[in-house]
């Protein structure tokens, strides 16, 4: 006979994976709406094959002003679009499925931490379903970062690439990538493992903070500082991005490819080796660095901030219907 679950925490939606869902599809609409220009730039960089010079810093900030004065504002928030349909149902999907996966692999119990191995295991079956279902996603918005709105190719918004890619390259088109899609689940789970033991931590050290000064502690309407929700997403997605980051340029490469220069991985690989050696692997690691710690730190702050506020909602109702 099996022991009750001990109380679980409350849910704003019929359950807390869709919490977590919404709070992610939030999270995932303010991060591109903040991070776009960079995230164009980080597509440009990735695909280009020559070295672009000076440092870091002057390479954005000249890249910014010429996509600007060539193609005026919008020209940075070209292809808006498919990155926001592409960031919110990935983050929405990616925490629908993680938070089922820790519900399964906890017994029922969501107060249960896990280890280290089943977070990463959890993370890494979510991001590979989530990878294949978004893909022509990010197909269509790739290839809009890198056409002029005004060349004779360039499509006109989401629809219009996603029809055009089905019609010229077919379904395989669509899911041009997703092979190395699947590879950079590596990326987020051992993003995810890191920043679930360094939050598990933080909220450990925090309860014990206050059953020491005597104070009473729900971890149902209790959250950490912002300061510490940045600090914590940064770095582990630092660690994450360093060791996975090859795969990003192959595949953005491959799914830019309309000449069909890369046709496979192997052949990727083996022709950004050989034109540009090691270096050609991390093209726009700099400015991905940029844009992605930034754009992390302000989906994770975002989206713990929605989902303790549904849970603080949640918790609310649940008084009154009590009271």
């Amino acid at each position: 006979m099996t022991s009750p679950l001990p109380p679980q925490p409350p849910s704003f939606f019929p359950t807390a994976a869709l919490d977590h869902a919404a709070a992610g599809i939030g999270a995932g609409v303010v991060n591109t709406l903040c991070m776009n220009p960079l995230d164009l730039l980080k597509v440009k960089f990735q695909v280009a094959t020559t070295s672009a010079r000076g440092g870091v810093g002057t390479q954005i900030w000249y890249a910014l002003r010429d996509i600007q004065q060539t193609q005026g504002w919008r020209g940075l928030y070209r292809g808006i679009v498919p990155n926001i349909a592409g960031n919110a149902s990935s983050w929405g999907l990616y925490f629908l499925f993680y938070n089922m996966l820790k519900k399964r692999a906890s017994g029922g119990d969501l107060t249960k931490p896990l280890s280290a191995s089943e977070y990463l295991l959890c993370s890494a079956q979510a991001s590979a379903v989530t990878a294949v279902m978004t893909n022509p996603l990010w197909v269509v918005k790739v290839r809009m970062f890198t056409t002029p709105a005004d060349a004779p190719n360039a499509y006109r918004g989401l629809w219009h690439g996603l029809s055009s890619v089905y019609r010229t390259e077919g379904t395989s088109g669509l899911f041009r990538g997703t092979t190395l899609a699947l590879f950079g689940v590596s990326n987020g789970a051992i993003q995810f493992m890191l920043y679930e033991k360094m939050k598990a931590w933080a909220f450990d050290r925090r309860r014990r903070r206050c059953e020491r000064e005597g104070k009473k502690w729900d971890a149902n309407t209790d959250k950490l500082s912002n300061t510490a929700y940045t600090a914590m997403s940064g770095s582990s997605k630092l660690g994450a991005l360093i060791s996975t980051y090859p795969y990003q340029v192959v595949r953005s490469r491959m799914q830019n490819d309309t000449l069909h220069e890369y046709p496979t991985i192997p052949e990727t690989i083996r022709r950004t080796w050989a034109r540009e050696g090691l270096r050609g692997f991390y093209r726009g690691l700099a400015t991905n660095i940029v844009r992605v710690l930034p754009g992390t730190c302000v989906t994770f702050v975002v989206y713990e901030n929605l989902a303790w506020l549904l849970r603080r909602s949640a918790a609310g109702r649940e008084e009154r219907r009590q009271g």
